[in-house]
């Protein structure tokens, strides 16, 4: 038996939904992510319910997630319901009377065999019972769609309280579900639906009665003390931020991260400013603004000339009646995270960075693949390697190689994590390296993150390159590949890095070629007979970090794979490749030459087994041209030899792919009045010279024939 439904939708009266969960401060650093998830595992129900809805507004603070749904409606539409029986010919007997087939199908009906109705079709006759289920409410709805919400927040570690079995990443203390002006019936983390919310903890603690969805935003913050909506509030901190840096003719610092953290913890933002002494000023600024952001969450000010100023502005989650108190309070509790910063600083400057480098000899880098002083030693023999082609000086490239790591060992990186590479640029030029090498040492770790800057200097490139590389191949070469989201040793960071400073710096550099001298420098430790195909495991996991860094800049797959087919050996020479082809591709002669390419690769593929092109033959006899149309073709094929030759030497291809799309009109026409696969074995091998000549030509940037037209 099948049932069948039909949908009977009806206009009906819509109200909008409030639905806010109170809780205890939830984690900053989430609190977005949170609040996107439950907007839509809301939005998810509601669809999945059959619910029309109109605008959908999310809210968040450190102490609730809120969610508005604007013209929700009443109750799901009711249904038709088809409910199929038994066939005609198994429910009624040769008498005419029902069978218990159709008795037992009336049953689950709840009616008699008589009030059944008949489908005829083109397979055959059916008993049928027809039906109108009504739909539900929204409030009906409501609970278990917010409660699958919940439940499907990010949360990698849910908590209890008191002692309920309920869960989640805070406890739960109030719960607001107003559907128009009524109170939904509902109970969630044990706690009961109903129309009070709660203002700022200090400002208002009491409860405050919300009419309906539309007073709730106002109401938190008129009377409540409250900006409820996250973006709201991010703009407002931003605009105090930036007004209390010019009350001192400076400019604030504002991080993007930092600004999303500070907003995930106030309700009600208060900028304050304030100061520290100046004798601090002589650490390095890095240093200072990691305190500030870091530990403290403040933001830092600069002057017009970039310089660090001796203030920081910090948010106030309470509009005080004394804010000079805040203030002091605030300048109280950084001035020994300064002090700590300059004493480590101190302490650091007692040591060169060169006498660290035998300390690293007791620092394991991995224990398969020996210390950080291996590494160093590996990176510089590699690094001079990459010097030599980039034109640049292999013996500062092998200094700064050796003198990379040495700041992990110092005082200031001990505490600062974040400030590897930086403090041992500072470190070097006091020692009185070369500049070249000082600024190689900060450069190494570039980029750090996605969108960061990359080396400016070729010392710098060599040695990041290097760095990189070493970290991938001995990886990979102890079999520890990336799975899933584990990656410890941020190789696909790495990968990316290596690919974005050789082609954004336009490097002409054999990236498989410095893969094999990396693992050179790990023969001590990856025996090469074991694992004949690293060379092939990084290289191609690093093209599919390239594949997505094209999807990041709109490149389609399609002209990411028509370049990457040929396994290409520069990324610089790849890049400029991909971007010729992007070009193509908005030519109106692009899909036709594509899908010609398409037609003469099936054609060619076709007629050997696996060395099919090298079997044609490379030269085309005029005397076995036929007709105008194959001539003109063969003609302006052997022109566009001689025409793209110094363009594809240049590396210009996209003025080659330019040129050869004049090719369209003439390869058209061959297609359209030849065939090529001749009776005559001499004219089709003739034609089949002339049309991979064609291929040939476009092999020479990427395969057309992948382009999807």
């Amino acid at each position: 038996m099948n049932d069948k439904t039909v949908s009977n939708k009806k206009v009906s009266d819509k109200k909008d939904l409030l639905v806010e969960l109170g809780t205890e401060e939830l984690p900053p650093k989430a609190l977005m992510r949170l609040s996107d998830a439950f907007a839509s595992g809301i939005k998810a129900g509601l669809e999945k319910a059959n619910l029309s809805f109109g605008e959908v507004k999310q809210y968040a603070s450190p102490r609730r997630l809120a969610v508005i749904v604007n013209q929700l409606d009443i109750t799901q539409s009711s249904k038709e319901v088809v409910r199929r029986g038994p066939a005609l010919t198994a429910a009624f007997g040769d008498d005419g009377c029902p069978t218990p087939a159709a008795e037992g199908f009336a049953r689950s009906c709840g009616v008699s065999v008589d009030a059944l109705d008949r489908m005829e079709t083109d397979k055959g006759s059916w008993l049928i019972f027809n039906s109108t289920e009504t739909g539900l409410s929204a409030p009906e709805l409501m609970p278990d769609i917010v409660e699958n919400a919940l439940n499907k927040l990010p949360i990698p570690k849910r908590m209890r309280w008191s002692d309920l079995s309920v869960e989640f990443v805070r406890p739960a203390h109030w719960l607001v579900m107003l559907f128009g002006e009524d109170v939904i019936n509902a109970d969630i983390l044990n706690v009961k639906a109903g129309r009070e919310t709660f203002g700022h903890r200090f400002h208002h603690p009491g409860a405050l009665h919300i009419a309906d969805a539309a007073a709730y935003a106002p109401l938190l913050q008129t009377e409540g003390h409250v900006i409820a909506d996250f973006d709201i509030r991010r703009q407002a901190i931003r605009a105090q931020i930036l007004e209390a840096a010019a009350s001192v003719n400076g400019q604030a610092v504002v991080d993007t991260a930092l600004l999303d953290e500070v907003t995930g913890m106030v309700e009600w933002p208060v900028a304050i400013l304030g100061k520290f002494d100046a004798e601090f000023l002589t650490v390095p600024p890095e240093a200072l603004i990691s305190v500030m952001k870091g530990h403290q969450k403040y933001f830092p000010v600069i002057d017009s000339k970039g310089g660090l100023m001796p203030c920081f502005i910090t948010i106030a989650n309470i509009e005080s009646s004394d804010p000079d108190q805040v203030r002091r309070g605030n300048e109280r509790v950084i001035r020994p995270r300064l002090a700590d910063a300059v004493f480590f600083w101190q302490k650091d400057a007692k040591h060169t960075l060169a006498s660290r480098l035998d300390k690293l000899k007791d620092v394991v880098y991995q224990k398969q693949l020996g210390t950080l002083f291996d590494k160093s030693q590996r990176i510089a023999g590699l690094a001079m390697v990459i010097a030599t082609k980039l034109g640049a000086d292999k013996q500062l490239a092998e200094r700064a190689s050796i003198l990379s790591k040495c700041d992990l060992l110092s005082e200031m990186v001990g505490e600062f994590p974040e400030l590897q590479g930086v403090i041992g640029s500072y470190y070097a030029k006091q020692d009185g390296e070369p500049d070249e090498i000082s600024i190689a040492i900060n450069e190494h770790h570039m980029p750090r993150f996605a969108g960061d800057a990359l080396p400016a200097t070729a010392t710098g490139q060599a040695v990041a390159i290097a760095d990189k590389l070493d970290t991938l191949v001995g990886i990979f070469g102890i079999g520890q590949v990336p799975s899933g989201d584990k990656d410890p040793f941020g190789l696909r960071r790495s990968a990316l890095g290596v690919l974005r400073i050789i082609i954004e710096k336009e490097l002409d550099i054999d990236l498989p070629a410095l893969i094999d001298e990396a693992i050179k420098s790990y023969q001590k430790n990856i025996k090469a007979k074991d694992l004949p195909d690293l060379e092939e495991q990084v290289y191609d996991f690093m093209m599919d970090r390239l594949r997505t860094y094209y999807i990041d800049r709109n490149i389609p797959a399609d002209v990411f794979e028509s370049v990457s087919v040929q396994r290409h050996r520069q990324p610089y020479d790849f890049d400029r490749r991909i971007n010729a082809v992007a070009e193509f591709c908005k030519l109106p002669e692009a899909e036709s030459l594509a899908a010609a390419n398409k037609r003469i690769s099936n054609i060619i593929l076709k007629q050997a087994d696996d060395n099919a092109a090298s079997n044609i033959q490379s030269k085309i006899d005029s005397s076995l041209l036929e007709d105008n149309v194959e001539r003109t073709l063969a003609g302006r094929v052997s022109r566009m030899e001689k025409e793209v030759k110094p363009l594809f030497e240049a590396k210009d291809y996209a003025q080659a792919l330019q040129s050869l799309a004049t090719l369209k009109e003439p390869v058209d026409s061959y297609f359209e009045s030849v065939m090529v696969m001749a009776d005559d074995i001499n004219i089709r091998n003739n034609r089949l010279a002339l049309i991979n000549k064609i291929r040939n030509l476009f092999l020479q940037v990427a395969d057309l024939s992948k382009l999807q037209g």
